[in-house]
C-alpha cells in the first residue's frame, strides 16, 4: 500500500504501469465529470459520496488491476489490512477483478483532499468509510493494469 500527497504522485510512475496515461487521461478531463474514462494501460472512474460507518462493508482485493484512488474533494476513512489475514466472504469475481473479504479493522487512515493511495494485491483495502462524522467525497479511482 502507499498513502501519499498527490503532488509526490509522479515518482511513483515505476512501479505503477500505466499511471503516467491515467494521470494524463484525468488532467484533459475538462469538468472532472462521473463516470468511466479509458486510457492505454487501464481506466479510470470519477466517484462521488458519502461514506458509511467504518463497521458496514467488507475489504475488497484486486488481482489484476493495482487500485489507485485520488481524493479531489472531501475526505475519506481508509482500514487496510494484509490479504493473507483477511476471510474471504464473496468468491474473487474475476471479470469485476474484485474479491471481498472481512477481517479486523486496525490500520485505519484519513485520506483528505490532495492524497491518493495505491492498493496491490496483496493489501485488503476498505474505502469509503468513516469512524466519526460522515464525510462526502469525490475521487478519481484509476485502475492500472498488472502485467502478466
Amino acid at each position: 500500500m502507499i498513502i501519499d500527497r498527490i503532488k509526490n504522485i509522479e515518482y511513483y510512475e515505476t512501479i505503477l504501469p500505466g499511471l503516467k496515461n491515467g494521470l494524463n487521461t484525468l488532467r484533459q478531463l475538462p469538468s472532472q465529470e462521473v463516470g468511466r474514462y479509458e486510457f492505454e494501460g487501464g481506466f479510470l472512474m470519477i466517484q462521488e459520496g458519502t461514506t458509511k460507518p467504518m463497521s458496514e462493508g467488507t475489504f475488497e482485493a484486486h488481482r489484476k488491476y493495482v487500485d489507485v484512488q485520488i481524493m479531489l474533494q472531501g475526505c475519506e476513512e481508509l482500514a487496510w489490512e494484509e490479504y493473507d489475514l483477511l476471510n474471504p466472504v464473496v468468491p474473487y469475481n474475476e471479470e469485476k477483478d474484485q474479491e471481498r473479504l472481512d477481517g479486523e479493522r486496525n490500520h485505519s487512515m484519513l485520506i483528505s483532499e490532495g492524497m491518493f493511495f495505491a492498493a496491490f494485491p496483496q493489501d485488503g483495502h476498505k474505502a469509503v468509510s468513516h469512524t466519526g462524522e460522515q464525510h462526502h467525497y469525490r475521487k478519481a479511482v484509476m485502475k492500472l493494469r498488472l502485467p502478466e
